[in-house]
């Protein structure tokens, strides 16, 4: 289990590492604690988090990490590099799934997270770290804007009905 940053918060020290089939659990408990989550998303034993997990875990252009304190996972994001001809041809990041649980927000574990996302972004040579927020997350987005994250652009999405 490598570490890839330790984050020093107030009282406490969360370790950033990759994330593992072990942690899945875990992570989808956070994407379910939260308003918009519970609605859209499922229980960890659903085995289209296995796979998905086993997707994103197998892609080099894609990094899952998890914070933990002790073995307790306790966040999560994650990163895609995303090459491409725009920008004269700049590689980005794409920021998903940031998750902090909850006892844990306005704790500092965030913005130590995010921090470390654009600093191994920038250590990766993009020249881009882009995200999207939900237009209902009013906190997250003034959270990112505390960060420098700018609302620069409309995003749009088409959902897919699920192949039969």
């Amino acid at each position: 289990m490598d570490i890839l940053a330790t984050l020093t918060l107030d009282g406490a020290t969360a370790t950033v590492r990759r994330a593992t089939g072990d942690d899945l659990p875990a992570i989808v408990g956070l994407l379910v604690d939260d308003p918009i989550g519970v609605t859209r998303e499922s229980g960890p034993d659903e085995p289209a988090y296995r796979a998905a997990f086993e997707r994103v875990d197998a892609d080099p252009g894609q990094l899952l990490v998890v914070a933990a304190i002790g073995d307790d996972v306790v966040a999560t994001l994650q990163l895609s590099f995303i090459p491409g001809l725009s920008r004269r041809g700049a590689l980005r990041a794409q920021v998903e799934g940031v998750r902090v649980r909850a006892d844990l927000r306005s704790a500092g574990l965030g913005t130590a997270l995010m921090t470390w996302a654009v600093d191994e972004a920038r250590d990766r040579g993009c020249a881009l770290v882009q995200l999207t927020t939900d237009k209902g997350r009013t906190d997250a987005r003034r959270f990112y804007e505390r960060l420098g994250f700018v609302a620069s652009h409309e995003g749009m999405k088409l959902s897919l009905p699920e192949p039969s």
